[in-house]
């Protein structure tokens, strides 16, 4: 494969600045059409999607048609909740028309609320969803390239609250037991899950201990950084073992009154609350 740049599909060129609210609009805009979905931690995640598919992950120009598809790199969204800002980054890097993501959740849609295989949607790795699964299907998947000398990377974006399942750690214990420094998984450090603070419903602190002992490179950034982001990204393209990145970031980034509310995890906002919502993403820093 060539550079990063010219074997991702071409996407719009504006800054990541301009990218990032695209998405965050679109998201508030999907949601809002559909009636349902999950704010808060689709907004959180903005920056790391964008980050990876502007800079960083190797995908063939045409899904599934280039010689070099097996040699991609892979992206599983463990959080498949966060689909609305995936599907989003998916689309203004041209794997399919914009005009598609206002069918978000719509019966029939390629845009279901989570990630689905089914529907033949380009750019989508696993049918995901069910919380702590995730990173047991990128083990899976880095095991089978080192088993067919493919040197591609998978990455894998969990959110922290997924992390209290106990299969999180039996996977990353097996990545650390396999070797896989093909691996990648970064955390959604939001800090806020459905019930609450993730601290308050089973603290993961020391979370950076904790992955270092399960045998991890780890770097710990501000997942809303354009530059810690793609420099913690791009050292992992080189590390010896498996990594992770823990990125600290806002549940509800970018909308006053959603961020670092846990009541806006799968909540709706009214019309009143949209029309303020989208002002401000329009409008806003």
């Amino acid at each position: 494969m060539t550079d990063n740049k010219s074997s991702l599909k071409s996407f719009d060129d504006t800054s990541f600045k301009e990218f990032t609210k695209k998405v965050r609009i679109d998201v508030l805009n999907m949601i809002c059409k559909a009636k349902s979905g999950h704010p808060g931690g689709s907004l959180s995640c903005v920056e790391i999607l964008s980050v990876l598919y502007r800079k960083i992950l190797n995908v063939p120009s045409d899904w599934k048609k280039s010689p070099d598809f097996d040699k991609r790199d892979r992206f599983i969204l463990s959080k498949g909740h966060a689909s609305a800002a995936f599907y989003s980054v998916l689309a203004h890097c041209n794997f399919f028309d914009t005009e598609e993501l206002l069918t978000f959740r719509a019966l029939g849609s390629r845009l279901q609320g989570h990630p689905s295989t089914r529907y033949g949607l380009e750019g989508i790795e696993a049918s995901t969803g069910s919380l702590g699964q995730g990173l047991s299907m990128a083990v899976g998947v880095a095991l089978g390239l080192k088993l067919d000398n493919i040197s591609s990377k998978v990455y894998v974006l969990l959110g922290d609250g997924e992390m209290q399942e106990g299969s999180v750690w039996e996977a990353l214990m097996s990545a650390s037991h396999k070797k896989l420094d093909n691996l990648v998984v970064i955390i959604d450090r939001n800090k806020l899950q459905i019930d609450g603070s993730c601290d308050d419903v089973k603290s993961l602190e020391p979370l950076d201990k904790k992955l270092e002992a399960f045998g991890f490179d780890v770097e710990v950034v501000d997942g809303h950084s354009e530059s810690e982001l793609t420099d913690a990204l791009l050292s992992a393209k080189s590390a010896k073992k498996p990594c992770a990145i823990i990125a600290n970031t806002i549940k509800g980034k970018g909308i006053s009154f959603m961020e670092n509310n846990a009541g806006w995890h799968g909540k709706v906002p009214k019309c009143e609350e949209a029309k303020a919502a989208l002002e401000e993403l329009q409008y806003g820093d």
